[in-house]
Protein backbone atom coordinates (compact mmCIF):
# COMPACT_ATOMS: atom_id res chain seq x y z
CA UNK A 1 0.00 0.00 0.00
CA UNK A 2 1.21 3.91 -0.87
CA UNK A 3 2.19 5.38 1.90
CA UNK A 4 0.08 8.51 1.01
CA UNK A 5 -3.08 6.33 1.27
CA UNK A 6 -2.11 4.86 4.93
CA UNK A 7 -1.91 8.59 6.35
CA UNK A 8 -4.85 9.90 4.46
CA UNK A 9 -7.04 11.74 6.97
CA UNK A 10 -4.71 11.49 9.52
CA UNK A 11 -4.60 15.12 10.89
CA UNK A 12 -1.78 16.59 12.59
CA UNK A 13 0.70 14.53 10.31
CA UNK A 14 3.85 16.03 8.37
CA UNK A 15 5.35 13.54 5.71
CA UNK A 16 9.23 14.15 5.87
CA UNK A 17 10.34 12.31 2.17
CA UNK A 18 8.57 10.80 -0.42
CA UNK A 19 4.58 9.76 -0.20
CA UNK A 20 4.97 7.51 -2.80
CA UNK A 21 7.09 4.21 -1.81
CA UNK A 22 5.55 1.12 -1.04
CA UNK A 23 4.62 -0.20 2.34
CA UNK A 24 4.98 -3.59 2.43
CA UNK A 25 4.01 -3.85 6.19
CA UNK A 26 3.63 -2.33 9.95
CA UNK A 27 5.63 -2.90 12.91
CA UNK A 28 6.35 -1.34 16.56
CA UNK A 29 9.37 -4.11 16.98
CA UNK A 30 12.64 -3.12 15.29
CA UNK A 31 13.81 -7.07 15.58
CA UNK A 32 10.73 -8.05 13.60
CA UNK A 33 11.27 -4.95 10.55
CA UNK A 34 11.16 -6.46 7.32
CA UNK A 35 12.35 -4.72 3.54
CA UNK A 36 9.63 -2.21 2.87
CA UNK A 37 7.91 -1.82 6.36
CA UNK A 38 6.77 1.11 8.43
CA UNK A 39 8.05 1.00 11.73
CA UNK A 40 6.39 2.77 14.58
CA UNK A 41 8.94 4.30 16.80
CA UNK A 42 6.60 5.19 20.17
CA UNK A 43 7.08 5.79 23.25
CA UNK A 44 6.60 3.18 26.41
CA UNK A 45 6.56 3.48 30.45
CA UNK A 46 10.21 2.18 30.23
CA UNK A 47 11.09 2.05 26.21
CA UNK A 48 11.67 4.79 23.81
CA UNK A 49 11.06 3.47 20.27
CA UNK A 50 13.09 6.24 18.90
CA UNK A 51 16.64 4.75 19.69
CA UNK A 52 15.91 1.73 17.54
CA UNK A 53 15.25 3.89 14.21
CA UNK A 54 18.61 2.91 13.20
CA UNK A 55 18.34 -0.71 13.68
CA UNK A 56 14.37 -0.51 11.41
CA UNK A 57 16.47 1.19 8.69
CA UNK A 58 19.35 -1.32 8.68
CA UNK A 59 16.42 -4.14 8.87
CA UNK A 60 15.03 -2.28 5.52
CA UNK A 61 12.07 -0.02 7.03
CA UNK A 62 10.91 2.67 4.14
CA UNK A 63 9.40 4.75 6.50
CA UNK A 64 9.51 5.88 10.15
CA UNK A 65 6.86 6.87 12.43
CA UNK A 66 8.33 9.01 14.79
CA UNK A 67 7.47 12.65 16.75
CA UNK A 68 11.07 14.41 16.03
CA UNK A 69 12.33 14.79 12.85
CA UNK A 70 15.64 13.60 12.35
CA UNK A 71 17.94 14.95 9.81
CA UNK A 72 20.49 12.63 9.87
CA UNK A 73 18.10 9.56 8.40
CA UNK A 74 16.62 11.98 6.09
CA UNK A 75 17.27 9.09 3.22
CA UNK A 76 13.91 7.69 4.52
CA UNK A 77 10.30 8.74 4.84
CA UNK A 78 9.72 10.42 7.82
CA UNK A 79 5.98 10.93 9.00
CA UNK A 80 6.18 13.26 12.43
CA UNK A 81 3.07 13.35 14.65
CA UNK A 82 3.56 14.50 18.34
CA UNK A 83 1.33 11.50 19.61
CA UNK A 84 2.32 8.64 17.80
CA UNK A 85 0.58 5.90 20.21
CA UNK A 86 -2.46 7.82 19.74
CA UNK A 87 -2.72 7.18 16.17
CA UNK A 88 -0.96 4.29 15.85
CA UNK A 89 -4.72 1.89 16.00
CA UNK A 90 -5.73 3.90 13.18
CA UNK A 91 -2.51 3.30 11.00
CA UNK A 92 -2.22 -0.08 11.58
CA UNK A 93 -6.14 -0.35 10.92
CA UNK A 94 -6.46 1.17 7.87
CA UNK A 95 -3.14 -0.54 6.27
CA UNK A 96 -4.81 -3.75 7.36
CA UNK A 97 -8.42 -2.47 5.71
CA UNK A 98 -10.33 -2.24 8.96
CA UNK A 99 -10.59 -6.59 9.57
CA UNK A 100 -12.74 -5.96 12.83
CA UNK A 101 -15.55 -4.51 10.76
CA UNK A 102 -15.99 -7.75 8.44
CA UNK A 103 -15.98 -10.08 12.12
CA UNK A 104 -18.35 -10.72 15.16
CA UNK A 105 -15.66 -10.09 17.64
CA UNK A 106 -15.34 -11.27 21.41
CA UNK A 107 -13.46 -9.75 23.91
CA UNK A 108 -13.27 -12.02 26.93
CA UNK A 109 -11.52 -10.41 30.39
CA UNK A 110 -11.80 -11.32 33.90
CA UNK A 111 -9.01 -12.84 36.55
CA UNK A 112 -9.90 -16.16 35.99
CA UNK A 113 -11.52 -18.32 32.93
CA UNK A 114 -10.90 -16.58 30.06
CA UNK A 115 -8.55 -18.96 28.28
CA UNK A 116 -11.81 -21.84 28.58
CA UNK A 117 -14.10 -19.36 27.77
CA UNK A 118 -12.41 -18.27 24.59
CA UNK A 119 -12.47 -21.79 23.22
CA UNK A 120 -16.05 -22.92 24.60
CA UNK A 121 -17.22 -19.63 22.45
CA UNK A 122 -14.31 -20.65 19.10
CA UNK A 123 -16.05 -24.15 19.51
CA UNK A 124 -20.05 -22.94 19.43
CA UNK A 125 -18.77 -20.56 16.17
CA UNK A 126 -17.39 -23.26 14.32
CA UNK A 127 -20.48 -25.57 14.86
CA UNK A 128 -21.93 -22.83 13.76
CA UNK A 129 -20.46 -22.24 10.87
CA UNK A 130 -19.19 -19.00 11.81
CA UNK A 131 -15.64 -20.04 11.17
CA UNK A 132 -13.74 -18.23 14.34
CA UNK A 133 -10.04 -17.17 14.81
CA UNK A 134 -9.06 -16.67 18.18
CA UNK A 135 -5.83 -14.72 20.14
CA UNK A 136 -5.23 -15.77 23.39
CA UNK A 137 -2.86 -17.27 26.21
CA UNK A 138 -2.08 -20.46 24.58
CA UNK A 139 -2.13 -19.77 21.20
CA UNK A 140 -3.24 -17.65 17.92
CA UNK A 141 -5.63 -19.44 15.60
CA UNK A 142 -5.75 -17.05 12.48
CA UNK A 143 -7.97 -19.54 10.34
CA UNK A 144 -5.24 -21.83 8.46
CA UNK A 145 -2.25 -21.85 11.55
CA UNK A 146 -1.81 -22.14 15.02
CA UNK A 147 0.74 -19.89 16.31
CA UNK A 148 2.10 -20.00 20.08
CA UNK A 149 0.90 -16.97 21.90
CA UNK A 150 4.03 -14.53 23.21
CA UNK A 151 1.31 -12.98 25.56
CA UNK A 152 -2.17 -13.15 26.13
CA UNK A 153 -3.08 -9.94 24.11
CA UNK A 154 -0.59 -9.27 21.93
CA UNK A 155 0.58 -5.42 20.96
CA UNK A 156 -2.00 -3.44 18.84
CA UNK A 157 -0.12 -3.95 15.63
CA UNK A 158 -0.23 -7.36 15.80
CA UNK A 159 -3.82 -7.48 16.50
CA UNK A 160 -4.76 -6.13 13.11
CA UNK A 161 -2.65 -8.09 11.73
CA UNK A 162 -3.69 -11.28 13.21
CA UNK A 163 -7.38 -10.27 12.19
CA UNK A 164 -6.39 -9.33 8.81
CA UNK A 165 -5.25 -12.90 8.64
CA UNK A 166 -8.28 -14.12 9.56
CA UNK A 167 -10.65 -12.47 7.45
CA UNK A 168 -8.20 -13.26 4.15
CA UNK A 169 -8.64 -17.26 5.70
CA UNK A 170 -12.32 -16.96 5.71
CA UNK A 171 -12.99 -16.32 8.92
CA UNK A 172 -16.47 -14.59 10.15
CA UNK A 173 -15.47 -13.90 13.51
CA UNK A 174 -13.06 -13.81 16.16
CA UNK A 175 -12.50 -14.42 19.84
CA UNK A 176 -9.99 -12.04 21.75
CA UNK A 177 -9.02 -13.13 25.33
CA UNK A 178 -8.02 -9.23 26.90
CA UNK A 179 -6.41 -8.80 29.60
CA UNK A 180 -5.98 -5.49 31.90
CA UNK A 181 -2.91 -4.78 30.74
CA UNK A 182 -3.77 -4.50 27.53
CA UNK A 183 -6.46 -2.41 28.26
CA UNK A 184 -4.61 -0.03 30.40
CA UNK A 185 -1.56 -0.09 27.35
CA UNK A 186 -4.25 0.39 24.80
CA UNK A 187 -3.26 -2.64 22.75
CA UNK A 188 -6.86 -3.50 22.05
CA UNK A 189 -7.52 0.64 20.94
CA UNK A 190 -9.65 1.17 17.98
CA UNK A 191 -10.73 -2.60 17.74
CA UNK A 192 -14.77 -2.89 17.33
CA UNK A 193 -15.62 -5.45 19.87
CA UNK A 194 -19.74 -6.45 19.55
CA UNK A 195 -19.91 -8.81 22.59
CA UNK A 196 -17.92 -8.05 25.68
CA UNK A 197 -17.76 -10.96 28.43
CA UNK A 198 -16.50 -11.10 32.08
CA UNK A 199 -15.54 -13.77 34.04
CA UNK A 200 -14.64 -12.44 37.28
CA UNK A 201 -12.30 -10.11 39.48
CA UNK A 202 -9.82 -11.36 41.72
CA UNK A 203 -6.34 -10.72 43.55
CA UNK A 204 -3.54 -10.02 40.95
CA UNK A 205 -1.48 -7.59 39.01
CA UNK A 206 -1.47 -5.67 42.29
CA UNK A 207 2.17 -5.27 41.21
CA UNK A 208 1.34 -3.74 38.20
CA UNK A 209 -1.97 -1.86 39.23
CA UNK A 210 -1.12 -1.14 42.74
CA UNK A 211 -5.03 -1.22 43.81
CA UNK A 212 -8.09 -3.50 42.96
CA UNK A 213 -9.92 0.16 42.11
CA UNK A 214 -7.53 0.22 39.21
CA UNK A 215 -7.40 -3.16 38.51
CA UNK A 216 -11.21 -2.84 38.04
CA UNK A 217 -10.90 0.50 35.83
CA UNK A 218 -8.29 -1.14 33.67
CA UNK A 219 -11.59 -4.01 33.11
CA UNK A 220 -13.88 -1.08 32.74
CA UNK A 221 -12.24 -0.26 29.44
CA UNK A 222 -13.78 -3.12 27.45
CA UNK A 223 -17.38 -2.34 28.19
CA UNK A 224 -17.06 1.28 27.76
CA UNK A 225 -15.38 0.63 24.56
CA UNK A 226 -18.46 -0.83 22.83
CA UNK A 227 -19.74 1.10 19.75
CA UNK A 228 -23.20 2.07 19.94
CA UNK A 229 -22.67 4.09 16.93
CA UNK A 230 -21.11 0.96 14.67
CA UNK A 231 -22.32 0.11 11.63
CA UNK A 232 -21.97 -3.28 11.82
CA UNK A 233 -24.60 -5.88 11.91
CA UNK A 234 -23.90 -7.45 15.36
CA UNK A 235 -25.60 -5.97 18.02
CA UNK A 236 -23.16 -4.91 21.32
CA UNK A 237 -23.74 -6.63 24.12
CA UNK A 238 -22.04 -7.11 27.75
CA UNK A 239 -22.22 -10.66 29.32
CA UNK A 240 -21.53 -10.08 32.79
CA UNK A 241 -21.07 -12.34 35.91
CA UNK A 242 -23.68 -11.40 38.41
CA UNK A 243 -21.92 -12.91 41.20
CA UNK A 244 -18.65 -10.86 40.90
CA UNK A 245 -19.33 -8.00 42.94
CA UNK A 246 -17.31 -5.79 40.67
CA UNK A 247 -19.69 -6.56 37.93
CA UNK A 248 -22.21 -3.17 38.91
CA UNK A 249 -18.67 -0.80 38.81
CA UNK A 250 -17.66 -2.61 35.14
CA UNK A 251 -20.92 -1.34 34.00
CA UNK A 252 -20.96 2.14 35.26
CA UNK A 253 -19.90 3.46 31.88
CA UNK A 254 -21.23 0.54 29.61
CA UNK A 255 -23.89 1.86 26.75
CA UNK A 256 -24.87 -1.45 25.83
CA UNK A 257 -27.11 -4.44 26.27
CA UNK A 258 -26.13 -6.51 29.61
CA UNK A 259 -26.99 -9.98 29.92
CA UNK A 260 -26.13 -11.55 32.97
CA UNK A 261 -25.55 -15.31 34.19
CA UNK A 262 -24.24 -16.85 38.00
CA UNK A 263 -25.19 -19.61 40.47
CA UNK A 264 -25.73 -17.45 43.62
CA UNK A 265 -27.79 -13.98 42.46
CA UNK A 266 -30.70 -13.71 40.67
CA UNK A 267 -29.43 -13.83 36.68
CA UNK A 268 -30.71 -13.80 33.13
CA UNK A 269 -29.03 -17.72 33.04
CA UNK A 270 -28.91 -19.42 36.16
CA UNK A 271 -27.59 -22.68 37.08
CA UNK A 272 -29.41 -24.97 39.09
CA UNK A 273 -29.12 -28.58 40.86
CA UNK A 274 -25.07 -29.00 40.11
CA UNK A 275 -23.52 -31.81 39.92
CA UNK A 276 -19.90 -32.56 40.03
CA UNK A 277 -17.60 -35.42 39.15
CA UNK A 278 -14.48 -36.84 37.75
CA UNK A 279 -15.92 -37.23 34.13
CA UNK A 280 -17.65 -33.42 34.26
CA UNK A 281 -20.66 -31.66 35.18
CA UNK A 282 -23.78 -31.50 34.52
CA UNK A 283 -26.77 -28.22 35.65
CA UNK A 284 -30.41 -27.23 34.78
CA UNK A 285 -29.79 -24.05 33.13
CA UNK A 286 -32.95 -21.68 33.94
CA UNK A 287 -33.46 -19.28 30.81
CA UNK A 288 -36.59 -16.97 30.50
CA UNK A 289 -38.51 -19.07 32.97
CA UNK A 290 -37.76 -22.51 31.61
CA UNK A 291 -35.38 -24.81 32.42
CA UNK A 292 -32.69 -26.61 30.53
CA UNK A 293 -30.65 -30.16 31.17
CA UNK A 294 -27.04 -29.45 30.70
CA UNK A 295 -24.08 -31.23 30.43
CA UNK A 296 -20.20 -30.97 30.17
CA UNK A 297 -17.01 -33.06 30.22
CA UNK A 298 -15.17 -29.69 32.14
CA UNK A 299 -15.04 -30.56 35.90
CA UNK A 300 -15.35 -28.16 38.87
CA UNK A 301 -17.88 -25.45 39.92
CA UNK A 302 -15.82 -22.36 38.34
CA UNK A 303 -16.48 -24.21 35.03
CA UNK A 304 -20.12 -24.07 35.87
CA UNK A 305 -19.70 -20.36 35.37
CA UNK A 306 -17.46 -20.93 32.11
CA UNK A 307 -20.54 -22.82 30.86
CA UNK A 308 -23.08 -19.92 31.30
CA UNK A 309 -20.75 -17.49 29.99
CA UNK A 310 -20.89 -19.25 26.77
CA UNK A 311 -24.41 -19.92 26.96
CA UNK A 312 -24.97 -16.40 27.51
CA UNK A 313 -22.48 -15.60 24.29
CA UNK A 314 -24.46 -17.79 22.20
CA UNK A 315 -27.84 -15.99 22.96
CA UNK A 316 -26.16 -13.11 22.23
CA UNK A 317 -25.01 -13.96 19.13
CA UNK A 318 -28.08 -14.92 17.84
CA UNK A 319 -27.70 -19.00 17.80
CA UNK A 320 -30.50 -21.08 19.18
CA UNK A 321 -30.22 -22.11 22.78
CA UNK A 322 -30.54 -25.72 22.03
CA UNK A 323 -27.41 -25.84 19.95
CA UNK A 324 -25.65 -24.11 22.43
CA UNK A 325 -26.40 -26.75 24.43
CA UNK A 326 -25.64 -29.55 21.94
CA UNK A 327 -22.02 -27.65 21.59
CA UNK A 328 -21.28 -27.54 24.87
CA UNK A 329 -22.12 -31.33 25.43
CA UNK A 330 -19.21 -32.01 22.49
CA UNK A 331 -16.65 -29.88 24.21
CA UNK A 332 -13.55 -31.60 25.25
CA UNK A 333 -10.73 -30.12 27.45
CA UNK A 334 -8.61 -27.06 27.06
CA UNK A 335 -4.61 -27.86 26.88
CA UNK A 336 -3.46 -27.11 30.30
CA UNK A 337 -6.61 -26.61 32.16
CA UNK A 338 -6.99 -29.31 34.82
CA UNK A 339 -6.05 -31.52 32.01
CA UNK A 340 -5.49 -35.15 32.75
CA UNK A 341 -2.11 -36.82 32.04
CA UNK A 342 -2.37 -40.12 31.37
CA UNK A 343 -0.08 -42.83 32.36
CA UNK A 344 1.01 -46.25 32.96
CA UNK A 345 0.68 -46.14 37.22
CA UNK A 346 -2.67 -45.28 36.79
CA UNK A 347 -2.48 -42.24 39.12
CA UNK A 348 -5.12 -39.33 38.89
CA UNK A 349 -2.84 -36.55 37.76
CA UNK A 350 -3.75 -33.14 36.78
CA UNK A 351 -1.86 -30.36 35.23
CA UNK A 352 -3.12 -26.83 35.22
CA UNK A 353 -2.03 -22.91 34.65
CA UNK A 354 -3.53 -21.46 38.39
CA UNK A 355 -0.58 -19.39 39.40
CA UNK A 356 -3.33 -16.78 41.14
CA UNK A 357 -4.61 -17.24 44.85
CA UNK A 358 -8.58 -17.57 43.19
CA UNK A 359 -7.53 -19.65 40.71
CA UNK A 360 -5.57 -22.12 42.47
CA UNK A 361 -8.24 -21.86 45.14
CA UNK A 362 -10.87 -23.19 42.37
CA UNK A 363 -8.60 -25.76 41.08
CA UNK A 364 -8.19 -27.20 44.86
CA UNK A 365 -11.82 -26.87 45.65
CA UNK A 366 -12.92 -28.87 42.25
CA UNK A 367 -10.50 -31.70 43.39
CA UNK A 368 -11.27 -31.97 46.79
CA UNK A 369 -15.08 -32.71 45.75
CA UNK A 370 -13.87 -35.60 43.99
CA UNK A 371 -10.71 -37.06 45.45
CA UNK A 372 -11.22 -40.37 47.61
CA UNK A 373 -7.66 -40.22 49.00
CA UNK A 374 -5.46 -37.83 49.52
CA UNK A 375 -4.85 -34.56 47.49
CA UNK A 376 -1.27 -33.86 46.76
CA UNK A 377 -0.29 -30.67 45.29
CA UNK A 378 2.79 -29.35 43.86
CA UNK A 379 3.06 -25.67 43.26
CA UNK A 380 5.69 -22.57 42.92
CA UNK A 381 5.38 -18.80 42.43
CA UNK A 382 6.89 -16.89 39.27
CA UNK A 383 9.97 -14.59 39.82
CA UNK A 384 9.55 -10.82 39.15
CA UNK A 385 5.50 -10.91 39.62
CA UNK A 386 3.35 -9.64 42.72
CA UNK A 387 5.14 -11.38 45.07
CA UNK A 388 1.86 -10.37 47.94
CA UNK A 389 -0.02 -13.40 46.30
CA UNK A 390 3.14 -15.97 47.30
CA UNK A 391 2.27 -16.35 51.31
CA UNK A 392 -1.29 -16.21 50.30
CA UNK A 393 -1.31 -19.36 47.55
CA UNK A 394 0.36 -20.91 50.35
CA UNK A 395 -2.52 -20.60 52.50
CA UNK A 396 -5.16 -21.49 49.87
CA UNK A 397 -3.22 -25.03 49.23
CA UNK A 398 -2.45 -25.32 53.19
CA UNK A 399 -6.13 -24.92 53.63
CA UNK A 400 -7.79 -27.55 50.97
CA UNK A 401 -4.53 -30.15 50.17
CA UNK A 402 -3.33 -32.79 52.44
CA UNK A 403 0.08 -32.19 51.33
CA UNK A 404 1.97 -29.37 49.19
CA UNK A 405 5.11 -29.61 47.48
CA UNK A 406 6.63 -26.28 47.11
CA UNK A 407 9.09 -25.99 44.32
CA UNK A 408 10.07 -23.28 41.15
CA UNK A 409 8.07 -21.73 38.71
CA UNK A 410 9.57 -19.49 36.41
CA UNK A 411 12.30 -17.71 38.79
CA UNK A 412 13.19 -15.40 36.19
CA UNK A 413 16.03 -13.28 37.46
CA UNK A 414 14.64 -13.60 41.14
CA UNK A 415 16.76 -16.32 43.43
CA UNK A 416 14.11 -19.48 43.40
CA UNK A 417 15.14 -20.05 47.17
CA UNK A 418 14.04 -16.20 47.96
CA UNK A 419 10.95 -17.08 45.74
CA UNK A 420 10.11 -19.85 48.06
CA UNK A 421 10.83 -18.19 51.55
CA UNK A 422 8.19 -15.54 50.36
CA UNK A 423 5.88 -18.80 49.67
CA UNK A 424 6.74 -20.52 53.36
CA UNK A 425 5.36 -17.35 55.63
CA UNK A 426 1.78 -18.25 54.44
CA UNK A 427 2.32 -21.59 56.07
CA UNK A 428 1.02 -21.81 59.56
CA UNK A 429 2.69 -24.90 59.62
CA UNK A 430 5.65 -24.75 57.33
CA UNK A 431 7.75 -27.48 58.66
CA UNK A 432 4.73 -29.86 57.32
CA UNK A 433 5.63 -28.41 53.75
CA UNK A 434 7.87 -30.59 51.59
CA UNK A 435 10.12 -28.14 49.85
CA UNK A 436 11.93 -29.23 46.38
CA UNK A 437 13.36 -26.39 44.07
CA UNK A 438 13.92 -29.26 41.31
CA UNK A 439 10.57 -29.21 39.74
CA UNK A 440 10.92 -32.32 38.15
CA UNK A 441 12.32 -33.84 41.29
CA UNK A 442 9.16 -32.10 43.12
CA UNK A 443 6.49 -33.51 40.16
CA UNK A 444 8.56 -37.13 41.39
CA UNK A 445 7.91 -37.05 45.34
CA UNK A 446 4.60 -36.22 44.65
CA UNK A 447 4.40 -39.39 41.95
CA UNK A 448 6.36 -41.36 44.86
CA UNK A 449 4.20 -40.69 47.40
CA UNK A 450 0.56 -41.01 45.70
CA UNK A 451 -1.75 -43.90 46.14
CA UNK A 452 -4.90 -45.12 43.67
CA UNK A 453 -7.25 -43.36 45.28
CA UNK A 454 -5.23 -39.65 45.72
CA UNK A 455 -4.93 -37.16 43.14
CA UNK A 456 -1.98 -35.30 42.15
CA UNK A 457 -1.89 -31.63 40.96
CA UNK A 458 0.66 -29.61 39.45
CA UNK A 459 -0.37 -26.07 39.04
CA UNK A 460 1.00 -22.90 37.92
CA UNK A 461 2.34 -23.54 34.26
CA UNK A 462 -0.36 -25.68 32.57
CA UNK A 463 0.22 -25.40 28.43
CA UNK A 464 4.09 -24.08 28.74
CA UNK A 465 6.30 -25.91 27.65
CA UNK A 466 9.27 -23.90 29.23
CA UNK A 467 10.83 -22.64 32.53
CA UNK A 468 12.35 -19.42 32.60
CA UNK A 469 15.99 -18.88 34.94
CA UNK A 470 18.37 -15.58 35.12
CA UNK A 471 20.17 -16.66 32.46
CA UNK A 472 18.76 -19.32 29.99
CA UNK A 473 15.13 -20.86 29.59
CA UNK A 474 15.14 -24.70 29.02
CA UNK A 475 12.41 -27.16 27.80
CA UNK A 476 10.13 -28.13 30.68
CA UNK A 477 6.47 -29.85 30.13
CA UNK A 478 4.55 -30.49 33.62
CA UNK A 479 2.99 -33.07 31.00
CA UNK A 480 5.81 -34.45 29.72
CA UNK A 481 7.19 -34.79 32.82
CA UNK A 482 5.16 -36.46 34.69
CA UNK A 483 3.80 -38.66 31.99
CA UNK A 484 7.60 -40.03 31.62
CA UNK A 485 7.83 -40.24 35.37
CA UNK A 486 5.84 -42.63 35.21
CA UNK A 487 7.18 -44.65 32.99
Amino acid sequence: MKLKKIFQGIPNCSIKGSKECNVTGICANSTLVAPGNLYIAKKGSSFDGARFIPDAIAAGAVAILTDIYDPFFSHVTQIIHPHVSAIEAQVVATYHGFPDQSLLLVGITGTNGKTTCSYLVKHILDLSEMNCGLIGTIEVINGKNYIPAVRSTPDVTSNYKFLHEMVANGCKSACMEVTSHALDQGRVAGLDFDIAIFTNLNHEHLDYHLTMEKYSEAKAKLFSSLNMSSKKKYPKVAIMNQDSPYTQLLLKACPAKVLTYGILQKADFMAKDITLSEKGLRFTLIFEGKSYPVTSSLIGRFNVYNCLAALSFGVAAGIPLSKVIESLRSFSQVCGRLEKVPNKKGLSIYVDYAHKVDALQNVLSTLKEITKGKLITVFGCGGNRDIIKRPLMAKVSEELSDCTIVTSDNPRSEDPEKIIHDILQGFTSPSKAIVEINRKEAIRKAIQMAKKEDVIIIAGKGHETYQIFANQTIDFDDRKIAKELCE
